[in-house]
């Protein structure tokens, strides 16, 4: 039985190895991520106390909570509504999506043009890790944009009467051309993928 054969090691010359290093540059960005995602993480559980602080009663967590969505009406609230509830959890919502994106572009793109994170075998490794490239990252990158825009888009409309036309048409015409562009960016990934068969 012969063994398997073992990779072969190539010795790059000085500026090719140079060259190559260089994506080690990277690695203070996707620190920087981490960092940016630890901001997050802090920013969620704030929100998610003073919504919890208002629930028991808190006007102090209340009116917290009515400056950081935006919230606007006539009539002075004094309590939890139906509303701010709503806003506020979207507004959850879109952390821990942002969040996700973090870490599809920390994950992937570490894995992708820095190094490999040998996560085989690995219980919790990510099911979209095993096939990740560059256009698999840049399609799931594009449907998380989208999934992030849907939010904006439904906070802006439960919070409507706060925002212009011009503002709530502008948003809607920008949310559809992320829309687009994801179709656009998946179809040329098919078409890179799955070349179409020569004609005869």
């Amino acid at each position: 039985m012969s063994s398997p054969a073992s990779p072969v090691t190539t010795t790059l010359r000085p500026i090719p190895r140079l060259i190559f290093a260089s994506r080690w540059l990277q690695l203070p960005l996707y620190l920087g991520l981490i960092l940016a995602q630890a901001v997050y993480v802090f920013h969620f559980w704030v929100e998610l106390v003073h919504l919890l602080e208002a629930a028991f009663g808190s006007e102090t967590a209340l009116q917290a909570l009515i400056n950081s969505i935006g919230y606007k009406t006539d009539a002075p609230i004094t309590t939890l509504n139906e509303t701010v509830i709503m806003l506020v959890v979207l507004a959850l919502i879109d952390v821990v999506m942002i969040s996700n994106l973090l870490i599809m572009v920390i994950v992937g793109g570490y894995e992708t043009f820095v190094s490999r994170l040998n996560l085989e075998g690995h219980q919790d490794q990510p099911e979209w890790l095993d096939h990740v490239n560059a256009s698999v990252l840049k399609v799931k990158l594009a449907t998380a944009i989208i999934g992030i825009s849907s939010i904006h888009l439904l906070k802006t409309f439960i919070n409507a009467a706060n925002y212009t036309d011009k503002v709530l048409i502008a948003q809607t015409v920008i949310h559809i051309a992320f829309l687009f562009s994801a179709m656009a960016i998946a179809y040329t990934d098919r078409l890179m993928s799955h070349p179409p068969a020569a004609r005869h």
